[in-house]
């Protein structure tokens, strides 16, 4: 992209990549902030290192416990080995934790107490662990608003967003569109037997629709608009019918 917005954020993150310190990643589901994590983690002076990430939501937290910092043998029901957990794993490298603001309460003071001393113990053991690892964060939540309910703990909070990076939605950066739109096309008919195209018209309708899903929408339409395509130009009502979820003209849905 080179939109005013995107770059904005592309020269936040070169910056904040340089320090060594916690960056809390914010944006819209599907901006990118994976992504973004990588980008931090390459161009940081960490970039030899491992670059490990794990998703805070849908885990329970013994679980999230356990693939955080690791179990030793019998630390709960059904733990007949061992595990190192991801902050030994990348030991030297970047953790990414996305959707920190889902991030369990007990963890988060785990977590913290982590951050401040830096070390850890596995669960089920009270040995302490040395943890070189440098935390990046993402969330599509507003995370101060969550201090503010007691849902998030405000000295962990200051603690993860020691640097912050807002990544636009695709809303706020529109004249990105037909790169990025280009740049999918040619991914998803890698390997396949045609090059991928649009319209012009086509490209205004997708530059028309607010994509609440961003990028990661952006790719769902052309994926599905490229797979209903007759040929290798994909027109305007195709992407409109894609968008719509209705059926394109000449188009039959399954019975």
């Amino acid at each position: 992209g080179s939109s005013k917005a995107f770059l904005a954020s592309l020269e936040a993150m070169t910056l904040a990549a340089k320090s060594d310190s916690p960056v809390l990643i914010k944006g819209e589901s599907g901006t990118g902030k994976g992504l973004g994590a990588n980008f931090l983690h390459l161009n940081s002076l960490r970039a030899g290192g491992p670059f490990l990430s794990v998703d805070c939501t849908g885990q329970t937290e013994v679980l999230l416990e356990s693939e955080l910092f690791g179990h030793v043998r019998g630390a709960f029901p059904g733990s007949v080995g061992e595990r190192p957990g991801l902050f030994a794993l990348a030991h030297g490298g970047t953790l990414f934790l996305d959707e920190i603001g889902d991030l369990h309460e007990g963890l988060q003071t785990k977590l913290l107490r982590t951050l401040e001393s830096g070390e850890f113990c596995r669960l089920g053991s009270d040995e302490p662990i040395p943890a070189d690892v440098r935390i990046i964060c993402a969330t599509n939540r507003n995370l101060a608003s969550a201090v503010e309910n007691g849902e998030f703990r405000e000295d962990l909070y200051f603690r993860l967003a020691c640097l912050t990076v807002n990544l636009p939605s695709l809303r706020q950066r529109r004249a990105d569109i037909p790169e990025l739109a280009t740049l999918l096309l040619r991914q998803i008919a890698r390997g396949g037997d045609r090059p991928l195209s649009l319209t012009e018209d086509a490209m205004e309708a997708l530059m028309d629709y607010d994509l609440p899903g961003n990028v990661r929408e952006l790719r769902h339409i052309l994926l599905a608009a490229s797979a209903r395509a007759a040929g290798a130009i994909i027109e305007r009502d195709l992407i409109e019918a894609t968008i719509s979820g209705s059926p394109p003209v000449g188009i039959e849905t399954p019975r």
